[in-house]
C-alpha cells in the first residue's frame, strides 16, 4: 500500500483532515468496521479506541484513531511535500 494514498479504510488525506472528534460512522470507516458491528462494539465497551457517549451520540477522539492506525502526524507533515 502506498503511504501517500490510503490508510486502511480511508485515504491518508481524509484521515489527517478529520476534526478533533468524529462520529462513530466516520471512525468505523477509518477502521474498516461495518456500521452494525461498530455500534455493537461501542455498546459493549469493546470498540478498539475510547468511545465517548454524549446523550444518544457516540464520538471518537481522532488522535486515538491516528495512534491505532499508526499515523504519525509529524511524519505526515514532513512527507506531504513528497506526496504532492
Amino acid at each position: 500500500m502506498d503511504a501517500c494514498t490510503a490508510v486502511r479504510g480511508m485515504a491518508r488525506e481524509e484521515l489527517l483532515a478529520l476534526p478533533v472528534a468524529v462520529d462513530l460512522d466516520t471512525a468505523n470507516k477509518a477502521l474498516t468496521i461495518g456500521r452494525s458491528t461498530g455500534y455493537a462494539l461501542a455498546k459493549r465497551g469493546e470498540y478498539p479506541v475510547t468511545v465517548l457517549k454524549l446523550g444518544n451520540a457516540y464520538r471518537v477522539v481522532t488522535a486515538e484513531l491516528h495512534r491505532l492506525l499508526g499515523v504519525d502526524l509529524a511524519q505526515a507533515v514532513e512527507n506531504a511535500e513528497l506526496c504532492s
